[in-house]
């Protein structure tokens, strides 16, 4: 018998009991829609967060310290085991390493980072954030080189800053279109003032930080441990220009790695703070007042952020690196896929149990037609192909319906939960991504358990006795 005529036969037997392969098929499709839409949340997740590194250039960014932290215990809050503690001393970052790090070819720029909490006042509103203070030739860089309004500052001395985009949101501040000056789907958001970028750009941004109160404590030095006593702190003010606002690049906000308010190094020096400006501050480990407290080091090239990490270990100092605890995502990840696939798994094994249930009843039917089959000269293998691509069909049928499900399932989750966003200020992000591998995997993995479901059957018919089949009613 030719290929052909098998397909057409096991598509005509398939035809012939409709609703039993609809409903078996409808397994099959369930199993596969939630496969898809599970996994491609997980995809989606772990391409923001990949897309938001690489929007912000973070590859090629790397932290310098005097020693090497443990970030593990960083994110366990085991502050006592932060620091690793080795035989050698720590070096000091001074202007002597900073020179030797920037000796480096590979390296692009090497600035200290200055870093602290601040209190803003615009428009009477106010929030929380982290200065983050930054030199003025990072604005040819990610993602400063590309604002949504305004402009990034030229000269280490610019009395302005530029925003965060998540600072507007925190400050219940709506920019009206750029472009069209009309409202969009955003604006719309309740409590939220509505202003054009001309009113912002420009204006005085009012930037408080708290200082030891050192009068204070000379008239009372004792003042401060009685348990009513409030800190012996006080808080001092500073207005700057809003020069700029960063692009908002995704709804995952890649801009809390760069701080909410940005000011020209130079500037943020000269703000009166406390002196906590990174983890090594706020554990003791600073050598002297000569020396920085971290580094912040960009390479030309992210292939070259792997060699210039190692030169600058060797010289005793410790690197943090986005790039390497990006692998350490990507492995969490793969854990979350294995378990969100596991349900659509379950889901497949149930509709292959169907798959099995529907050929085994289809053989006790067509026992007679088998038995026919195999009188004229039909061999075992042609009735197994008979029914594997039954089985076979189903498996197709089931991917193409089924992919089609979860991508209906993912677009209808993505505007739900991104209308929830929107209404509580946040920005539109896709959460969901079907990449070709997870397609072309769900369609193989939907046909192999078909087949592997029809096997049994297709063995099971092969093995009938023609001469016990001729006489089954």
């Amino acid at each position: 018998m030719k290929i052909h005529d098998l397909m057409e036969l096991s598509m005509a037997n398939l035809w012939r009991t409709k609703l039993r392969t609809t409903l078996t098929t409808l397994g099959v499709i369930v199993g596969i829609g939630a496969l898809v839409s599970m996994v491609s949340f997980g995809t989606g997740m772990q391409k923001n967060i990949t897309q938001s590194f690489k929007e912000n250039d973070l590859f090629t960014s790397m932290n310098v310290t005097p020693k090497k932290l443990n970030m593990d215990a960083a994110m366990a809050g085991d502050l006592e085991n932060v620091v690793e503690e080795t035989d050698k001393e720590a070096i000091a970052l001074n202007d002597s390493a900073l020179k030797v790090i920037a000796s480096i070819p590979e390296v692009e720029i090497v600035f200290p980072e200055i870093s602290y909490p601040v209190k803003l006042n615009f428009n009477s509103s106010q929030t929380k954030t982290r200065l983050k203070a930054l030199p003025a030739e990072m604005g040819q860089f990610k993602p400063f080189n590309n604002l949504s309004y305004g402009t990034f500052f030229t000269s280490d001395t610019t009395q302005g800053v530029v925003l965060a985009p998540r600072i507007l949101r925190e400050l219940k501040i709506q920019i009206l279109n750029k472009e069209t000056q009309i409202l969009s789907s955003a604006d719309s958001i309740k409590g939220f003032q509505l202003l054009p970028a001309d009113s912002i750009i420009g204006s005085k941004l009012t930037i408080s930080t708290s200082i030891v109160d050192v009068q204070r404590m000379l008239r009372n030095p004792f003042a401060h441990i009685a348990p009513s006593s409030k800190m012996p702190f006080k808080e001092e003010t500073v207005q700057l220009r809003i020069l700029g606002v960063l692009e908002q690049t995704n709804g995952f906000e890649a801009n809390h790695f760069v701080g909410g308010v940005i000011v020209p190094i130079k500037t943020a020096e000269e703000i009166p703070h406390l002196g906590f400006n990174s983890v090594w501050d706020i554990l003791g480990k600073s050598q002297s007042p000569d020396t920085y407290t971290s580094l912040y080091v960009r390479v030309k090239k992210s292939k070259d952020q792997p060699d210039v990490q190692k030169q600058i270990e060797n010289m005793g100092l410790g690197v943090f690196s986005f790039a390497n605890e990006l692998e350490e995502i990507k492995k969490a990840f793969l854990i979350v896929d294995g378990a969100l696939g596991a349900v659509g798994v379950i889901a497949l094994f149930v509709a292959a149990l169907g798959i099995i249930n529907t050929m085994v009843m289809s053989i006790l039917e067509r026992t007679r037609e088998i038995g026919i089959m195999k009188a004229i000269g039909g061999s075992e293998n042609e009735i197994k192909t008979i029914f594997f691509f039954e089985a076979g069909c189903i498996g197709f049928l089931g991917g193409v319906f089924g992919l089609l499900l979860g991508w209906g399932v993912t677009r209808i989750a993505n505007v739900v939960m991104n209308h929830h966003i929107v209404n509580n200020g946040g920005y539109e992000v896709d959460l969901f991504y079907i990449p070709v591998w997870l397609i072309l995997g769900a369609m193989g993995f939907s046909v192999l358990i078909s087949l592997l479901a029809g096997l049994y059957p297709a063995i099971r018919a092969a093995r009938v006795n023609p001469v016990e089949a001729l006489r089954h009613d």
